[in-house]
């Protein structure tokens, strides 16, 4: 049976994340950018390029690299989803600002 806890959606997602992670043969860079492609590709919300951010600023990803990914993806997933995701990339960026300077403000 699994431990109890106080987030098990959160610490599910989490535990996936990892295990694809370890699993997964890509360079952290690549990983990256086939990730930002999938959610593009399946119009996810803001909140999960938000799980994304930190991780892609740890590898290096520019936010050139990024419009990259969405100006390769356009012909295949279409301009609905890639403006879309445009937006949302912008939407949890604005997030994790407002995450950080919530932090930074509480460490002052």
């Amino acid at each position: 049976m699994a431990t109890a806890s106080e987030t098990p959606v959160l610490d599910t997602l989490a535990a996936m994340t990892v295990d694809s992670i370890e699993r997964c043969g890509l360079a952290p860079d690549m990983l990256m950018i086939a990730r930002i492609a999938a959610l593009a590709a399946s119009d996810a919300p803001p909140i999960s390029y938000a799980a994304h951010i930190e991780l892609a600023v740890e590898v290096g990803m520019t936010a050139e690299q990024v419009q990259d990914v969405l100006v390769a993806i356009a012909p295949i997933v279409g301009t609905a989803r890639v403006m879309t995701a445009a937006g949302n990339i912008s939407t949890a960026l604005g997030i994790a600002i407002a995450v950080a300077d919530t932090e930074m403000g509480s460490e002052g």
